[in-house]
C-alpha cells in the first residue's frame, strides 16, 4: 500500500511539473505579439506630475488664491460707471398765436458718469489683501507637498516593483539549483547509490520552486497595476516599467534625530502652509475689527441732458447742460445690532483653531520624522545580520552539498540548507530595499524630496 501511494504521489508531481513548464508555453504561444510602451522612471515621475487628479485639484486651488489676491487687490481702484435714460412726454400746450390748445411730443435724454473710491475703512482693505496673500502662499505650500507626494508614491511603487524582481531573480535561481540538484540525484539512482524515494522528493522540490517562480511573476505584475494605477494609464495597455539604476555600493548616510527635526520642521511645505494659515486667520480677525471705524469715501459724477422742446440743436444742448460733482462722504457705525462684535468673536475662534492645527501639524511632522529615523536605524541592523545571514547560508550550503556529493550528507540535509539559503537570500532584498526605501523617506518626511532631481539612495 505504501508503494502504491508512493508512484501515486510521484505521478501527481510529475503532472504538476509538467504543467507549470508547458502552461507558460502554450500561453504565449496563443498570445498574439503586443508592442508594450516603455515607461521609465523619469516618465513616470513627468506623468503623475501631469495627470494625477490629487495634484490637478491642488493646482485649481493654488489658481483660485491668486484670483481672490487679484479681487482684493482691484478694491483699491475707483469704479466707473455709465448712466442714461430717455423719455418721450405727450402733452397739450397753448398757441398764443392761433389762441388755441395744441398737441405737442417731446424727447428728452439725460446721461452721467460716476466714479467712487473708498479712501478709508478702518484698513479692512488691506486687511483682506493680506489675508488673500496669506491664502495665497499657504495654496503654493499645499501644491509643493502635493507634488512630492506623488512623486514619492511613484517612487515607492518603483521601488515595490524592483524588490519584487529582485524576489522573481531569487525564486528563478533556486529552481534553477533544484533542477541541477534532481539531475545529480538521478544520476546518483540509477548508479544504484540512493533510493527513488529521494529522487521523488527532489522533483517535488523542484515542483515547489516552479510554483515559486509563478507567485513571484504574479506579484510583480500586481506591482505593475499598482503603477498604472498611480499613473492614471490606460489599463487595456500593455506597459514596460524600466527600473531605475540603483547603486547598491554607496555607503548609507549617518542621519540624526536633532538634524532631521531641524530640517523638517524648516522645509516641510505642509508645516509651512499650516503657519501661514495662522497668519492669513490674524488676519481675518483685523477685518472684522474694522468694521467699527467710520469709512471716507470719495465719489466724482458729470452729467448732461437733452431735450426736444428747445430749439437749440443736439450737441449745443448737451454742452450747455452739462454739469459735474464732487462729493465726500462720511459713515460713522453706531449700532449694526452687534454684528461687529459676532465676527470678531468668530475669526478669534479661527485664529485659535488655526494655531491648534498648526500645532497639531507639527507635533505630527515630529512624530513622523521619528518614526522614519527609527525604522532607518533598524533598517541597518537588519541590513547588516542579513549580509551575515547569506554568508553563512551560502557557505552551509555548499558544504552540504560536497558532503551529499561524497555520500556524508542525507538530501534531507541539502534540502535544509537549501531552503536556508533561498530565505537568507530573500530576506538580504527585503534588508536592501528597506533601507533604500527608510533613506527615501527621510528625504520626503524633512520636505527635502525634489520632485525635479528626485533619485533612489544606495547601500
Amino acid at each position: 500500500m505504501n508503494v502504491i501511494a508512493i508512484v501515486a504521489a510521484h505521478t501527481v508531481r510529475r503532472l504538476l511539473a509538467a504543467a507549470l513548464l508547458v502552461a507558460p508555453v502554450l500561453v504565449h504561444a496563443q498570445a498574439p505579439a503586443i508592442t508594450a510602451k516603455r515607461i521609465s522612471f523619469g516618465d513616470a515621475v513627468r506623468i503623475a506630475l501631469q495627470q494625477n487628479i490629487t495634484l490637478q485639484q491642488a493646482l485649481n486651488d493654488r489658481a483660485l488664491t491668486a484670483v481672490t489676491v487679484q479681487q482684493q487687490r482691484n478694491q483699491f481702484l475707483p469704479n466707473l460707471s455709465l448712466s442714461t435714460s430717455t423719455s418721450g412726454n405727450v402733452g397739450q400746450s397753448f398757441n398764443q398765436t392761433a389762441g388755441t390748445l395744441v398737441n405737442r411730443t417731446s424727447q428728452t435724454l439725460n446721461g452721467g458718469v460716476t466714479s467712487g473710491v473708498t479712501l478709508f475703512n478702518g484698513f479692512q482693505n488691506f486687511s483682506l489683501l493680506k489675508q488673500a496673500r496669506f491664502g495665497e502662499s499657504a495654496s503654493a505650500s499645499d501644491l509643493a507637498r502635493a507634488r512630492q507626494t506623488v512623486v514619492f508614491t511613484v517612487a515607492s511603487n518603483f521601488l515595490s516593483l524592483v524588490t519584487l524582481q529582485e524576489q522573481q531573480g531569487v525564486q528563478e535561481q533556486n529552481l534553477t539549483s533544484q533542477q541541477a540538484q534532481l539531475a545529480q540525484v538521478q544520476l546518483f539512482v540509477k548508479a544504484g547509490r540512493n533510493s527513488i524515494a529521494d529522487q521523488y522528493t527532489q522533483e517535488a522540490a523542484v515542483a515547489t520552486a516552479q510554483s515559486g517562480v509563478v507567485s513571484a511573476r504574479r506579484a510583480v505584475e500586481l506591482a505593475k497595476v499598482d503603477l498604472i494605477q498611480t499613473l492614471q494609464l490606460d489599463p487595456t495597455q500593455t506597459y514596460e516599467f524600466v527600473p531605475p539604476v540603483i547603486d547598491s555600493t554607496r555607503t548609507a548616510p549617518a542621519f540624526t534625530l536633532d538634524g532631521l527635526l531641524s530640517s523638517a520642521f524648516a522645509d516641510r511645505a505642509d508645516l509651512a502652509a499650516a503657519k501661514t494659515r495662522v497668519d492669513a486667520a490674524n488676519e481675518a480677525l483685523k477685518s472684522s475689527s474694522s468694521t467699527r471705524w467710520p469709512s471716507i469715501g470719495l465719489t466724482v459724477g458729470y452729467n448732461t441732458a437733452y431735450t426736444s422742446l428747445t430749439d437749440a440743436s443736439f450737441a449745443d444742448q448737451l454742452n450747455q447742460r452739462k454739469g459735474g460733482s464732487v462729493g465726500l462722504s462720511l459713515s460713522i457705525p453706531l449700532f449694526d445690532r452687534g454684528n461687529a462684535r459676532v465676527a470678531s468673536q468668530q475669526a478669534e475662534i479661527s485664529v485659535e483653531n488655526a494655531r491648534l492645527t498648526n500645532d497639531r501639524q507639527r507635533q505630527t511632522v515630529a512624530l513622523e520624522v521619528r518614526r522614519a529615523f527609527l525604522d532607518y536605524q533598524s533598517a541597518l541592523d537588519q541590513l547588516s545580520a542579513a549580509r551575515a545571514q547569506q554568508r553563512a547560508a551560502d557557505l552551509a550550503l555548499s558544504a552540504t552539498q560536497e558532503r551529499y556529493r561524497v555520500g556524508a550528507a542525507t538530501l534531507t540535509e541539502v534540502s535544509v540548507a537549501r531552503a536556508a539559503q533561498v530565505s537568507a537570500a530573500s530576506s538580504l532584498v527585503n534588508a536592501r530595499y528597506t533601507l533604500i526605501f527608510q533613506q527615501s523617506l527621510m528625504s520626503y518626511y524633512t520636505g527635502k524630496l525634489d520632485p525635479a532631481s528626485v533619485s533612489f539612495g544606495g547601500t
